[in-house]
């Protein structure tokens, strides 16, 4: 136990010694783990969105207006036992109706009904996919090849010539945004996290530079590798320690000030209240990690300075 208490005595002094070196590994560490204490929830809230939207994403399949509630009936159980169908919802005709109302908006919408004596839309399926890279497939279970080869819808009350219908264009946009919107994300996340590891460990091998005749002096006289390496580790641990909870306090701040305040007006901000990993999960988890990297970074670039 006295010699614990001695390694202690022994980093705070060596930090008080050699305060500017310090100092830059604290404020390294501070600037790291907030711009990943930042970047995570953006990453997770922009993943969870793009899910929303391709799990948004359907197609409709028209129905005849003659049919029957059993065909219909019939025709819904056939859609939802096709493999990857999440959901099948039926629209009726005054439904389709407010659709395209909510879509032309008041006034366009106005000026069209004011023109049409009935209601041209047909009643359809809405149908949704257990994932939007399935979409496709399901679509082409709708109409299966027939006996001449060309595609045949699997009910006599969908309509021959235009048997599915949806804004194809659209969704094709937003399947590539969202999977090049995940793919951007991983990558700047990965680089920032390697970048990150980085910059502290260099900063950290600067200030263990500055004291390497420190180090030789004590190899030189006698003294083993773990009773020079415990006090730099122990170094490490209060850089780490003091840096990952400055680092905390700010993005708690931030979150009391701005991402909670703003979260009723903003959805996007609202959205990772709504997160998988919670804030203070995130707070221990970016604390945590900061004490570890500066503790290990400390032990293991110190290795160098004692081959003497």
């Amino acid at each position: 136990m006295s010699r614990l208490f001695f390694f202690i005595q022994e980093a705070f002094r060596a930090l008080r010694r050699n305060a500017a070196p310090s100092m830059a590994a604290i404020v390294t560490t501070v600037v790291t783990v907030v711009l990943l204490g930042v970047l995570i929830p953006i990453f997770q809230t922009a993943q969870s969105k793009s899910e929303e939207v391709r799990d948004s994403l359907e197609f409709r399949v028209a129905v005849y207006d003659d049919a029957t509630q059993a065909e219909v009936s019939a025709l819904r159980g056939e859609l939802e036992a096709i493999p990857h169908v999440a959901s099948v919802e039926f629209i009726t005709k005054a439904k389709a109706l407010a659709e395209l109302e909510d879509d032309l908006g008041k006034e366009k919408s106005e000026d069209l009904l004011t023109q049409l004596r009935d209601n041209p839309l047909p009643r359809n399926f809405a149908v949704k996919a257990d994932d939007a890279a399935n979409l496709e497939a399901v679509r082409a279970a709708v109409t299966p090849p027939g006996a001449n080869g060309k595609p045949q819808p699997i009910s006599p009350i969908i309509p021959a010539e235009d048997p599915t219908f949806d804004r194809r264009e659209d969704a094709q946009k937003i399947e590539q945004v969202t999977s090049a919107l995940k793919i951007v994300l991983t990558v700047i996340t990965a680089l920032l996290i390697v970048a990150s590891l980085m910059l502290v460990g260099n900063t950290i091998r600067l200030s263990i530079y500055t004291r390497r005749r420190e180090v030789e002096v004590m190899r030189l006289v006698g003294a083993t590798r773990w009773f020079i390496r415990w006090p730099f580790m122990i170094e490490g641990v209060v850089v780490g320690f003091a840096g990952g909870l400055m680092a905390i306090l700010t993005l708690w701040l931030g979150k009391i000030t701005i991402i909670d305040p703003l979260g009723n007006t903003i959805s996007f901000l609202a959205a990772q209240n709504n997160s998988t990993l919670s804030f203070p999960a995130l707070a221990a988890i970016l604390f945590g990690a900061a004490v570890l990297v500066s503790a290990i970074g400390s032990g293991v670039t110190l290795r160098r300075f004692l081959k003497v």
